[in-house]
């Protein structure tokens, strides 16, 4: 099938599916199917790269500028903003050819689990006629973009797990590239430390290629990895048909859904007929974690936002003449951010008070540090950034495989009720990878039980777990190896 026949198809899917809100800007129609019949007249009579963006459809992450389309955040307060430049990850996908298709809905400033907490509207998962589930996030938009097969990738961004989740809830996959790959610049904040621009797509292939066209040193970011450094990342492929594939004790948890347990045992199983070794080991300090990541992005977000004055950025409330500035800072704050947003304002307002700076924040980047150490020493790779040495060990894991989400995707409405805190457990295996600033990859593994939702086996709807893959900083090309095996060892 062409490329112009691929987004023609794409395109439509966008207006057939429109009351799913994964989409909230949309492209000139006209422009992008003549951009991809360009491109399939540029490659006529030669193989089409797989892998290549060039004439794909790809959408874009509400908080990741562009100047085509307005970039919201899905806030209010950011309701009439249109950027002036395009974030440079969305240059570099434009220069190998991309389309540039629209921009995907999310959670406000990227503060959620669900994809509810939006300007726009929530997104809406629907398999089931009359059934809505979580579409998850805040990467939601972009996530339930691919899996209805309205792009051919998409961005999103992860700073706790943001495009992991969704990919596990949607049965797609999900890539956090190491920390400081892919530049930021243009992409709005949440927080500094943590936030990666991320890739979704229904396959390994699509992910890779996009991945490769924006893997690349921006002077414009402070947290781009330098040149120097980037030479000393192995960035190996992973040749061996024998992997040491370590099991995390402390994800097996009490409250880990059958389904995805069994998941996990198949996608074990499956790698072991493969040829490789599984071999359980200890991260003490991923109990801590989740608390860690609850201290330290919402103190990052609170100081990110407060720049959302209506003077420097966003919609200004309206006043009287002679309204003092504090009480209309206060009006603009209040009409322009939602609940979920002004409630993690607070809590990372607290987190930044003086003492709670040396009780809570300092404790937590301890815990950081401690987190960072246990994948030091159980993965065989070493860190490039802690150790002078390039040598693979002796001992230890290649990469680690554990589950991405604890659950499958819940029903919206078992979500309007609950308590805020319950969402945060959502991400209680992708936050250590975040805190370490590794590369990790959710793929969907087909459960192998259906008896619990005969609805979907009736309709030929195959449900999935979302399994995750850890490798070592800079070691994405074998976290990606180690992702494609698994999807065909478990494709039914």
């Amino acid at each position: 099938m062409s490329r112009l026949q691929h987004a023609s198809r794409q395109l439509d899917n966008i207006v057939r599916h429109s009351s799913l809100n994964a989409v909230v800007a949309t492209p000139n129609r006209a422009s992008i199917l003549a951009a991809a019949e360009s491109a399939d007249n540029a490659s006529s009579g030669h193989d089409v790269d797989s892998r290549s963006p060039r004439g794909r459809v790809i959408l874009v992450k509400d908080n990741i500028c562009t100047t085509e389309f307005p970039t919201t955040a899905a806030s209010s307060i950011l309701k009439s903003f249109k950027s002036p430049y395009d974030a440079t990850v969305v240059k570099l996908l434009q220069d190998a050819g991309a389309l540039i298709a629209g921009k995907t809905n999310m959670d406000e400033f990227g503060m959620g689990s669900h994809n509810m907490h939006s300007y726009h509207g929530a997104t809406k998962m629907s398999r089931v006629a009359g059934e809505e589930r979580s579409a998850g996030g805040s990467s939601g938009g972009s996530a339930l973009a691919v899996a209805m097969d309205q792009c051919w990738a998409a961005l999103g961004t992860d700073t706790g797990g943001s495009v992991r989740l969704p990919a596990a809830y949607t049965g797609t996959v999900g890539f956090k590239p190491s920390y400081g790959l892919l530049s930021r610049w243009g992409v709005i904040a949440y927080a500094n430390s943590l936030d990666t621009v991320g890739i979704l797509g229904n396959s390994v292939d699509s992910v890779e290629g996009t991945f490769d066209a924006i893997n690349a040193y921006d002077p414009q970011d402070p947290t781009s990895l330098p040149l120097s450094t980037r030479s000393r990342l192995g960035q190996r492929k992973t040749s061996s048909s024998s992997l040491k594939i370590g099991i995390p004790l402390e994800y097996n948890i009490s409250t880990l859904s059958p389904a995805v347990r069994e998941a996990w045992k198949r996608s074990m199983r499956q790698l072991q007929e493969r040829g490789h070794s599984l071999h359980t080991v200890r991260l003490p300090a991923t109990q801590h974690a989740l608390s860690a990541y609850y201290v330290l992005a919402p103190a990052e977000a609170s100081s990110n936002l407060a720049r959302y004055d209506g003077v420097r950025y966003g919609s200004r409330a309206e006043g009287i003449d002679g309204t003092p500035e504090s009480v209309l800072y206060a009006k603009t704050r209040g009409e322009g951010f939602g609940s979920e947003v002004q409630r993690r304002i607070l809590l990372g307002a607290f987190t930044l008070s003086a003492q709670a700076i040396d009780n809570y924040f300092i404790q937590a980047q301890k815990v950081r540090r401690l987190v960072q150490q246990d994948f030091d020493r159980v993965l065989r790779v070493p860190n490039t950034l802690v150790e002078s040495s390039t040598e693979i060990k002796d001992e230890g894991v290649d990469v680690l495989l554990c589950p991405t989400a604890p659950t499958l995707a819940p029903q919206l409405s078992e979500l309007q009720n609950q308590d805020p805190l319950q969402a945060y457990v959502n991400d209680v295996f992708t936050v250590p990878a975040s805190l370490a600033g590794l590369p990790a990859i959710s793929v969907p593994v087909d459960v192998a039980e259906q008896s619990r939702q005969p609805e979907l086996k009736a309709q030929g709807i195959q449900e999935s777990a979302g399994m995750q893959i850890i490798g070592q900083y800079g070691d994405d090309k074998a976290v990606l190896d180690v992702a494609r095996e698994l999807m065909e060892a478990t494709r039914v």
